[in-house]
C-alpha cells in the first residue's frame, strides 16, 4: 500500500490593494492624520516672519552676490522628491503585488518630506541668516543705507524679498531633495538586494543615482548664490538623516535577509503561517516566506 503523500504547503497569497488596502490604511489612520498636521504646521512656519539677524556694513562683503533665477525652481522639488519616487513604488507594486510595501513606502516617503520640511522651516525662521545675495534684496537700486550709530542696514527692498533674504540656513531645496531622494535610495537598495554579498558592485550605481541627483541640486543652490556652503551641507545631512530614520522605521536594513519587504508584511506572513518557516538558507538559517516573493 503506497504511503500517503506529504501535505502540500501553499504559500502566502500576495496582499493586493483590493484585498488588504483598506485594512492597512485603517491601521495607520493616525499616521495619516499626523501627516496632515505636519503639513499644516509647515504652512504656518512659512507664513511666519523669520528672525531678522543684524547685518552691518562690514558684513556686506560676503552678501553682495548677484540675484539669479533658481536653476531648480521650488515647484520642481515635490515632482522629483515625491511624485517621482511614488511612481517607482507604484511600478514595483504592479510587479510584486504587495500592498504593505506600497503603503509603507509611500507613507515613509511622505513622513520623510514632512518632518524635514518642518525642521528646516523652523530653523530658518529661528536663525534668520541672510542669503549671499542679501545686498541686492536690501538695496535693489544698488544704493546702500546704514544706521550712523549701529552701522546696521536700512533696507528699502520689497518685503517679500527681505523675508526670503533671511532664510538662508539651512537650504530647503537641499534638505527636501535628500529627504525624498535619500528615501528612494534606501528603498531601491532594499529592492535590488544591493548588499547580498554576491559581489555585484555595479548594483550600487542604482541607489547612488538619487543621491547624486540630490547633491547636484545642493550644488546648484550655491551656484545660484541662494545659499552659503554651510547651508547646503547642513540641509543635506538633515534630509538624509530623517530619510534614513523614516525608512528604517518601516523596513529592515537592505543587507538583512528580509530586507526586501517592510516589517509589517513579515509579521503578516508570520501570523498566517503560525510563526513557522518553511524554507531555509544555504547556511541553515530560516528563510521567511516573504522572501519567496522575490
Amino acid at each position: 500500500m503506497p504511503s500517503p503523500s506529504a501535505p502540500i504547503r501553499v504559500g502566502v497569497p500576495p496582499p493586493y490593494v483590493t484585498s488588504h488596502g483598506a485594512r492597512v490604511a485603517r491601521l495607520h489612520m493616525y499616521d495619516w492624520i499626523v501627516l496632515v498636521l505636519l503639513a499644516v504646521v509647515d504652512g504656518v512656519l512659512n507664513k511666519i516672519e523669520p528672525f531678522h539677524r543684524f547685518v552691518g556694513s562690514d558684513m556686506m562683503a560676503d552678501l553682495r552676490y548677484p540675484m539669479k533665477d533658481n536653476t531648480v525652481p521650488f515647484w520642481a522639488v515635490p515632482i522629483y522628491g515625491i511624485i517621482g519616487p511614488m511612481l517607482i513604488m507604484t511600478v514595483i507594486y504592479f510587479r510584486r503585488r504587495n500592498v504593505y510595501d506600497l503603503h509603507h513606502s509611500i507613507l515613509g516617503l511622505l513622513f520623510s518630506m514632512a518632518i524635514t520640511a518642518v525642521i528646516t522651516d523652523a530653523i530658518k525662521d529661528g536663525v534668520g541668516r541672510p542669503r549671499p545675495d542679501f545686498f541686492w534684496r536690501c538695496f535693489p537700486d544698488g544704493v546702500p543705507a546704514y544706521d550712523n550709530f549701529t552701522t546696521g542696514v536700512l533696507c528699502h527692498g520689497k518685503a517679500s524679498d527681505m523675508k526670503e533674504g533671511h532664510k538662508s540656513f539651512p537650504s530647503g531645496h537641499t534638505s527636501l531633495s535628500f529627504a525624498g531622494l535619500g528615501f528612494l535610495s534606501w528603498y531601491l537598495a532594499g529592492k535590488i538586494k544591493v548588499f547580498d554579498r554576491r559581489g555585484h558592485v555595479a548594483k550600487l550605481c542604482i541607489p547612488l543615482l538619487p543621491l547624486l541627483s540630490a547633491a547636484l541640486v545642493a550644488v546648484s543652490r550655491v551656484d545660484d548664490y541662494r545659499h552659503h556652503w554651510q547651508d547646503v551641507c547642513t540641509g543635506g545631512i538633515l534630509g538624509l538623516v530623517v530619510a534614513s530614520l523614516c525608512y528604517l522605521h518601516f523596513f529592515p536594513l537592505p543587507c538583512d535577509e528580509s530586507g526586501l519587504w517592510p516589517h509589517a508584511y513579515i509579521r503578516h506572513v508570520h501570523n498566517l503561517e503560525g510563526g513557522h518557516t518553511s524554507v531555509t538558507h544555504s547556511d541553515g538559517s530560516p528563510k521567511l516566506s516573504a522572501e519567496r516573493f522575490v
